[in-house]
C-alpha cells in the first residue's frame, strides 16, 4: 500500500431533511427560533402511548423534479429517494459539480439503522393478502443499505466507493470519520457522508415502546396537550426519546481541492474517536464512551479546555443523558461549567442513523453564524445542575472548536471534533 498523504479534510457543504423542515435552510430557520417538530403520528395508525413522533413536514417524493410516479412506486423504501434529495442539496450547497474529474474521486457513505423496513412491511402485506406474485421485484434492492448511495450516484454522477456504515445511531459520525480518513490517505478527494432513516411504521413504534426506549405520553404529562414538549433531554422529567425520520449529509473535501474547485471551507474535521462497548446491546457503557471522547480529542491534537461547545447525543432517556454527563464531567472536569452542552434531539427527536450527520450540519452552521442551538423543553434536573445545556433559547456566542457525540445500540460510540474556519 502507498503511504498516506496526510491531507487536511474540510466540510464544504451539507443538506438535511428533518421534522423541522424538508431542507436544511428550513430546518435551521426553525431550530434557531427554538421550535420543535413533533406531532401525533400521521404516517400510520398505532395503538400506543408512544404516538408522538417526528415527521418531515411536507415531504412528498413526487415534488422532486427527478421523481415520477413510477419511480416513487418502485422505490417505496422512503430512505432511497430521501437520500437522493438530501445529497443533491448538499452538493448544491457545496457548489461541487460532478464531472469526469470529480465524479471518480467522490465517495458516498450513508449509514442507516433500519434500512428499508418500510418497503418490507408493504411486501409482507402484499404477500399475506394478495399472494406471492404481488411481492415487488424491487423489494431486495429497496432493502439494500448501499442503494440510497447508489441511486444518488446514478442521479448525480459520482463513481467513487459507495457503502453504508452501519453504526446504528452513530452511523453518521462513522460515515464522517471513514470519509475523512479516505480523503486524508488519498483514496479519494471528496466524500458525501451521512445517515438516513425512515422508521415511522407500526412495528418499529411498538418495538421501541415495548423496550421502554421511547416516551409514553399519558394524561398529566406536559406533552399530552402539546406534542412539541415530548423530547426533553437533560430535563428532570425526561422519559425517553421521540422517534423521528430524517436524513443528513455533509460534503467533505481535501484541502487542496478547495482552491481548485472554488469551494468554501465551513469546518475542518479535526479528530475522530470510535469505540465499542462489549457490554450490553442498549445500556450505555461509561468506560468506552469516555475513551471515544478522549480519543477524539487526542486525534484532534487538542486538550479538553480547548473545546468551546459539545453537541450532545442527548436522547432524553434517563440513563443515557445521565451517563453522557458523567463522561463529560470526567473528560472536562471543572471546565465543563463554562462549556455549553446542548441536544438537537430536543427539537428534531431521534432520527436514528441520520442523527449524527444532521447534528454535525447543525453544529457547523452554528459555528459559522456564532449561534448555539438550544436544548428545548428544558426543566432543570438538580442532578445535572452543573451543566449549561443552553436551555430553551438559542444563544449568540462565538465558538470554533466543538465535540459532537454519537452513541448507538449494539454498543457503538463515535465522537468527532470539528474546528470552525
Amino acid at each position: 500500500m502507498r503511504a498516506p498523504l496526510n491531507r487536511r479534510v474540510y466540510v464544504v457543504g451539507y443538506g438535511a431533511a428533518t421534522p423541522l423542515g424538508r431542507t436544511f435552510p428550513l430546518t435551521w430557520e426553525r431550530a434557531v427560533k427554538g421550535e420543535t417538530g413533533f406531532v401525533k403520528v400521521t404516517r400510520c395508525h398505532v395503538h400506543s402511548a408512544c404516538n408522538v413522533v417526528g415527521e418531515i413536514p411536507g415531504w412528498n417524493p413526487l415534488d422532486l423534479d427527478f421523481v415520477d410516479e413510477k419511480e416513487a412506486y418502485n422505490w417505496n423504501a422512503q430512505f432511497v429517494i430521501l437520500t437522493m434529495a438530501v445529497i443533491n442539496e448538499a452538493l448544491e450547497h457545496a457548489g461541487l459539480a460532478m464531472d469526469d474529474e470529480t465524479g471518480p474521486r467522490t465517495a458516498c457513505l450513508v449509514g442507516s439503522a433500519l434500512n428499508g423496513s418500510d418497503a418490507y412491511r408493504v411486501a409482507m402485506d402484499n404477500y399475506l393478502n394478495r399472494g406471492p406474485l404481488k411481492v415487488s421485484p424491487y423489494l431486495l434492492p429497496n432493502l439494500c443499505a448501499n442503494l440510497p448511495s447508489g441511486k444518488a450516484g446514478m442521479l448525480l454522477g459520482f463513481t467513487g466507493p459507495i457503502f453504508s456504515p452501519q453504526g446504528a445511531c452513530a452511523s453518521g459520525n462513522h460515515a464522517i470519520g471513514i470519509g475523512a480518513r479516505m480523503i486524508r490517505d488519498g483514496d479519494i478527494d471528496f466524500a458525501i457522508a451521512g445517515g438516513v432513516d425512515t422508521c415511522i411504521i407500526p412495528e418499529i413504534i411498538h418495538g421501541f415502546e415495548n423496550m421502554n426506549a421511547t416516551i409514553k405520553i399519558r394524561e398529566g404529562d406536559r406533552a399530552f396537550s402539546d406534542p412539541g414538549q415530548a423530547s426533553r433531554p437533560f430535563s428532570v422529567d425526561r422519559k425517553g426519546f421521540v422517534l423521528s425520520e430524517g436524513a443528513g449529509a455533509v460534503v467533505l473535501a481535501a484541502e487542496e481541492m478547495l482552491g481548485r474547485y472554488g469551494l468554501t471551507a465551513r469546518a475542518e474535521v479535526l479528530g475522530i474517536g470510535w469505540t465499542s462497548d462489549a457490554h450490553h446491546f442498549t445500556r450505555p457503557h461509561k468506560p468506552t464512551i469516555l475513551r471515544a471522547m478522549r480519543d477524539a480529542l487526542e486525534d484532534a491534537g487538542v486538550s479538553p479546555p480547548d473545546i468551546q461547545y459539545v453537541n450532545a447525543h442527548g436522547t432524553s432517556t434517563p440513563p443515557g443523558d445521565r451517563t453522557e454527563v458523567e463522561c463529560l464531567r470526567e473528560v472536562f472536569g471543572r471546565d465543563l461549567e463554562r462549556i455549553p452542552v446542548s441536544s438537537n434531539k430536543s427539537q428534531i427527536g431521534h432520527t436514528l442513523g441520520a442523527a449524527a450527520a444532521i447534528e454535525a450540519a447543525l453544529a457547523i452552521e452554528g459555528m459559522q453564524q456564532g449561534i448555539l442551538l438550544p436544548t428545548a423543553n428544558h426543566i432543570p434536573d438538580p442532578a445535572l445542575s452543573d451543566v449549561d445545556v443552553v436551555p430553551n433559547r438559542s444563544r449568540r456566542q462565538p465558538h470554533e472548536l466543538i465535540l459532537s457525540d454519537a452513541f448507538g445500540f449494539g454498543g457503538t460510540n463515535c465522537c468527532v471534533v470539528f474546528r470552525g474556519v
